[in-house]
């Protein structure tokens, strides 16, 4: 070999070897750089009339594993979507109650049982009736307080779509940046790894909010497809998703005739199209889950008024001092919101008496309770037929002897009345409030699982994806010292090279 050629290969060495040590610290450097992947820079051995003459760094590349990435992004979305269903409950389930501390729904509705039969041992106590007056107060509070919470979340919901939306339009406006740089510079260079990088974390924030995929070209360019098929625009100048701020209440609902704006895509309603992250789960929490529960709670609060004013006492209403007629169809009716607005009657609240008494006569028929008349004033201080009929029957799962109450709605739900309750209601009022709190604090539980569910699953993911294209200090450290090594042994070739010419200047001279 000429000293040239030797020269040549030694030079071609150190920048390769400058290179790769540059790579190297920078891996080094960004080791705890979310989002950030080993850059490996590859050499080619080149060749002149198959003499080699040097070496030739290729770009620096990433060894990134794209399906597993598309996994890891759709777990990411499935542990956010999680998250907000998990946390949204959390306040449900607080409002229905502890069991445990006796005043859930189907506690307070047992210790109203439990308190006129306390009362039927003595009718005319004015401290038994004041008691269980009370208990019927405190029944009407957790109501309201289990609907009211069901409104709060609902209304967090629909602000969390709003702020959802934003975020994913500043997401997608921030991957086409990066994708024209990424263009841009593969076009000019042949390589964009670090872009890469950052658009690979700009798609992870993204999934978080919209489970998407990504369908990536050689020359940087890419398609994103939502789950389901919908493929998302990338421009950075426009919003690809559009929504409305807007204050729901128990009778608001999305769809034709409803009051909830559309999520839009190029102005085309997209709302029940979005699945996966923290937007869809957003949507199926205000549009199906919590109108469920609201409703839910309005026919436990309309049934219990109707059953204790079939029986001849007004105990229950509205704040117009109405009782909803639960028979009726659910959405668009009077029973919408019914359980935010009950009340102890004004009029049994001001006279407790009126819990012996009763408030009102019954005609009676013969589909429902049988006829009634009110302790008139002056009767007997011991009057029970009211409270007999109360225990018997508005508890029980009979109007009168031998005819049943009527069953309590399961389908026709939600203000549009297109929902329906995941079980078949019991016929007592007390069953019935029960499996409420049940089944609503078992959905928070089931968020809960699902969570950590989704999140060791993420944790997983991620260690592989660390394991693959992540960065080892360790085994950088070892490449750095044997590439210092290999400079070393470059920079030697060229100091020889250097004094053998000095040598043969020095004999000629």
């Amino acid at each position: 070999m000429s000293l040239d050629a030797a020269l040549l290969t030694a030079r071609s060495g150190i920048l390769h070897t400058q290179r790769a040590l540059a790579a190297a610290a920078n891996d080094i450097a960004n080791a705890d750089t979310a989002g950030h992947t080993k850059k490996t820079v590859a050499s080619r051995a080149v060749q002149a009339d198959g003499v080699g003459i040097g070496v030739r760094s290729l770009a620096p590349s990433r060894d990134v594993d794209e399906a597993l990435v598309t996994e890891l992004n759709a777990r990411r979305a499935a542990a956010a979507g999680a998250e907000v269903r998990l946390r949204l409950l959390q306040g449900i389930e607080a409002a229905h109650g502890r069991t445990e501390a006796g005043d859930g729904l189907g506690d307070l509705m047992a210790a109203l049982r439990v308190g006129f039969e306390d009362l039927r041992a003595d009718p005319a106590e004015p401290g038994r009736q004041a008691a269980l007056l009370l208990d019927a107060v405190a029944l009407a509070a957790r109501l309201n307080e289990t609907s009211a919470a069901v409104q709060q979340a609902r209304q967090q919901a629909q602000d969390g779509i709003v702020a959802e939306v934003a975020r994913i339009n500043e997401a997608l406006r921030e991957i086409a940046g990066l994708t024209r740089e990424i263009r841009d510079q593969i076009a000019l260079t042949g390589h964009a790894a670090a872009l890469e990088d950052r658009r690979d974390a700009a798609i992870a924030r993204l999934s978080e909010s919209l489970e998407v995929r990504a369908l990536k070209r050689e020359d940087g360019s890419l398609v994103l497809v939502a789950r389901g098929g919908m493929v998302l625009p990338l421009d950075e100048r426009a919003d690809a998703f559009a929504t409305a701020d807007a204050s729901l209440g128990p009778s608001a609902f999305h769809g034709s005739g409803g009051t909830i704006p559309d999520i839009t895509l190029g102005g085309v309603d997209v709302t029940r199209s979005l699945l996966g992250g923290r937007l869809a789960e957003y949507v199926a929490l205000r549009d199906a889950t919590l109108p469920r529960y609201q409703a839910e709670l309005d026919l436990a609060a309309a049934n219990l008024a109707a059953r204790f004013e079939g029986q001849g006492l007004r105990l229950f209403t509205d704040a117009a001092g109405s009782v909803p007629d639960p028979t009726l169809a659910y959405a668009g009716g009077a029973m919408v919101g019914f359980a935010g607005t009950i009340r102890v009657n004004p009029a049994v609240a001001a006279n407790p008496a009126l819990l012996r008494d009763g408030t009102h006569a019954v005609a009676g028929s013969l589909s429902g309770p049988s006829a009634f008349t009110p302790n008139p004033p002056g009767g007997p201080a011991g009057f029970t037929t009211l409270l007999d009929r109360v225990l018997d029957f508005t508890f029980g799962r009979d109007a009168q002897a031998g005819v049943g109450w009527p069953p309590i709605a399961t389908a026709g739900l939600g203000p549009d009345g297109t929902l329906a309750s995941p079980f078949g209601a019991p016929p007592t009022l007390e069953a019935y409030a029960g499996l409420l709190t049940a089944v609503h604090t078992a959905d928070r539980a089931a968020a809960s699982a699902a969570l950590s569910g989704a999140q060791a699953l993420v944790g997983g993911l991620e260690a592989r994806f660390a394991q693959r294209s992540g960065v080892d200090v360790d085994q950088e450290m070892a490449a750095m010292v044997a590439l210092q090594n290999a400079y070393a042994a470059n920079a030697r070739v060229l100091s020889t090279v250097q004094a053998m010419w000095d040598a043969l200047l020095g004999a000629v001279r």
